[in-house]
């Protein structure tokens, strides 16, 4: 039996579509997708799009995991960034740099494409400011901007400092920020049904409540379910932090960490726009960071820390409310609609994990905390080498990642552990 919907802003406020049906029986194609988040409705679109016979299996509701559940921006930043520099100049040489200056943008023009295309009702915005939260972090923001300058986006970036700093966030808590008008955000989940309506329009068949036992390897894949069996030429597993396939080959290699966000009651128009005037997203820039955005019917929505530990939170709130006046004195009397928690794939480097488990089952996993724009260039990565070209699916499989020889619980520990760290070296930056 498929598990509902957590009980957060976007399930409250998902779009109607048509059910998708359980696989029941057999069913014959030319790709399988395991998992109906982002990455593997991005994908199913691809290949639809390109006329492959594609089935979709999702565990639960399409959407249900961290596509569902994050912050909702779309926004340049790429976790790893560096760390993929340095590895893909073992495939690139010089061009690495370009190559991963390039991916910042690309899920943005695939994202802005097709809600335009299918005519996605899922409430995109532009405008998006990530400021400094300490007067160390500034130069790091101007060299952001100024790279940007250099690659011809000027008129779209701007930093801003002082008093210019609540044109974009009604705080005194921040240093500098850099706009970037590029970046976006939106209603996750509604882009995901969204997406999925679109495969499923070009021929896609998608399949919900149909959790995959197991994979039967083979020149013909099956993909196993309690009700059916597909067989596929090739097979796609797509599903993040929350499947346990082929441990063999990924065991020790991502982690999930527990995100929470919450949803404040509605604000008025004058305390919202106190808030957020510009109706920007807003992140800052330490290194477990508090992110934030107004939704359409004029909330509050927040996320602050991560749990690293993998487990669950007993009040997922209590932590959000200091958070929020800290950044917003004005909303000390606010209330709490909604509050909720998802699971993201961590990787140890931070570099998205993309590969093969043999020649005809591929995987791609492990956004660290970026996954809306990072999924849907995986989509369109993990479609062409399906389809034949995979240039940038071997550029992303040459990176070196690290395996740690333990389960997830260990695992998480360890991971906890080292975020400590990182977070004692922050004070001193």
């Amino acid at each position: 039996m498929a598990e509902p919907y957590c009980s957060s802003y976007y399930a409250a406020t998902a779009n109607h579509t048509a059910p998708f049906p359980r696989l029941e029986g057999e069913v014959d194609c030319d790709v399988a997708i395991i998992g109906g988040g982002f990455t593997g409705i991005a994908t199913a679109v691809e290949l639809a799009e390109r006329g492959v016979r594609v089935v979709v299996l999702e565990a639960n509701s399409i959407g249900w995991g961290a596509s569902g559940r994050n912050g909702g921006q779309v926004t340049g930043s790429l976790s790893g960034d560096r760390a993929m520099e340095k590895q893909f100049r073992r495939k690139l040489g010089a061009e690495a740099a370009e190559f991963v200056w390039n991916l910042r943008w690309r899920g943005q023009d695939i994202i802005r494409r097709r809600v335009a295309k299918y005519n996605i009702s899922c409430d995109l915005k532009h405008g998006h400011m990530q400021a400094a939260y300490q007067p160390s972090h500034i130069a790091e923001l101007e060299d952001m901007h100024r790279a940007a300058c250099e690659h011809g986006m000027g008129d779209e970036v701007e930093m801003v400092y002082g008093a210019d700093l609540r044109q974009y966030a009604g705080t005194d808590i921040y240093h500098a920020g850099l706009v970037n008008r590029r970046n976006m955000h939106l209603h996750s989940l509604n882009l995901c049904l969204g997406e999925a309506d679109a495969a499923r329009s070009l021929g896609a068949r998608i399949f919900v409540d149909s959790p995959v036992k197991k994979i039967v390897h083979g020149d013909r894949p099956e993909l196993v379910t309690a009700w059916g069996r597909v067989r596929a030429d090739k097979v796609m597993i797509a599903g993040n932090g929350y499947h346990h396939l082929a441990p063999g080959k990924l065991a020790g290699m991502l982690f999930p960490a527990t995100l929470g966000i919450v949803a404040t009651e509605k604000l008025p128009e004058d305390l919202a726009r106190s808030v957020l005037p510009q109706d920007f997203a807003v992140y800052d820039t330490r290194f477990v960071l508090d992110y934030y955005r107004l939704t359409a019917d004029r909330r509050l929505l927040f996320g602050s820390g991560t749990n690293y530990k993998g487990t669950e939170s007993t009040d997922i709130g209590a932590p959000m409310l200091p958070a929020i006046v800290k950044t917003f004195p004005q909303l000390a009397d606010v209330k709490i609609d909604f509050a909720w928690e998802g699971q993201d794939g961590i990787t140890i480097n931070r570099i998205p994990q993309l590969g093969n488990v043999t020649p005809n089952v591929f995987y791609a996993q492990g956004y660290s905390g970026h996954g809306i724009a990072t999924s849907h260039i995986i989509g369109e990565i993990m479609a062409a080498a399906i389809t034949g070209d995979s240039r940038d699916l071997d550029v992303f499989a040459s990176a070196r990642h690290w395996r740690l020889p333990v389960g997830r619980y260990l695992g998480n520990r360890a991971l906890a552990i080292g975020m400590w760290y990182f977070q004692k070296l922050e004070a001193l930056r």
